[in-house]
């Protein structure tokens, strides 16, 4: 007799020890080492606290632009002074990364998409949807991913 092998089916063989690692494995995405500071992708020895890891420095996000970081896939920027903002650093048209940021948008190299930094609002096509929003804090000097 010949069974076909199903997701419902890996599952249920899985019993609860399985569901209980499935579940796991989907879970934060944290760092399991059990420290709660990394250091910064900066490299200025930065450490991240209770609110997240370390960005960057106020000072290294230009007013009017923003810094992509390539390893968290996000884009930072301060449309205004002291008004910082993240997105992803994924163009919505074909899942490039944005290479510069420059002249009030978000630049894609693929196809030439454009976001605003204020918003990630699709300035220039060919992507038609914004870049999504990330959650940042900004606590004393520092840019933190939440």
């Amino acid at each position: 007799m010949t069974y076909e092998t199903t997701r419902r089916t890996v599952l249920l063989a899985t019993g609860a020890t399985g569901a209980t690692a499935l579940v796991a494995a989907c879970g934060g995405g944290g760092d399991d080492s059990g420290s709660s500071s990394t250091q910064s992708p900066t490299g200025d020895g930065a450490t991240s606290g209770p609110a997240g890891r370390v960005l960057a420095n106020i000072d290294e996000i230009p007013v009017g632009g923003g810094k992509i970081f390539k390893d968290e896939k996000v884009v930072v920027t301060q449309p205004e002074p002291g008004q910082f903002k993240a997105f992803s650093a994924i163009c919505t048209h074909q899942g490039c990364t944005v290479a510069t940021v420059s002249d009030g948008t978000i630049d894609c190299p693929c196809h030439g998409s454009k976001f605003r930094v204020a918003d990630g609002a699709v300035a220039h096509g060919p992507a038609t949807q914004p870049l999504p929003a990330e959650k940042i804090t900004v606590e004393g000097n520092s840019v933190r991913l939440t």
